[in-house]
């Protein structure tokens, strides 16, 4: 396992209260790393926090872990199924953020 894919498997799991449901997947391509994050739905208000403040803590210090190793490090956290978030038209497909982490770090910087 990956560096990154460590470091957001043991932050995720200390915040949530079904470790045992937190799934990480890593893929590698000409655009960098792409970690998907699977949480319980119980658990997706601890991840993405109060106006997605978490969520951007996470993304941002994975950026740093990234720069460390020479990786861009993005991060998408996939709505878990039987979420209310994922549409009013009930699609089957979960809601999945598309946020880069690049969108976070020029979040900050304008704030």
């Amino acid at each position: 396992m990956e560096r990154d894919q460590q470091f957001l498997e043991y932050v995720v799991k200390a915040l949530v209260d079904h470790p045992e449901d937190v799934k990480i997947g890593r893929t590698v391509d000409e655009m960098g790393v792409l970690l998907t994050l699977s949480v319980n739905k119980d658990d997706m208000g601890k991840v993405i926090g109060r106006s997605g403040a978490t969520a951007k803590a996470i993304r941002t210090v994975l950026r740093v872990v990234g720069m460390k190793n020479d990786a861009r490090v993005n991060l998408k956290i996939e709505e878990p199924e039987g979420s209310e978030r994922g549409g009013e038209t009930g699609a089957s497909e979960p809601y999945v953020r598309d946020t880069t982490v690049d969108d976070v770090i020029n979040d900050l910087k304008s704030e």
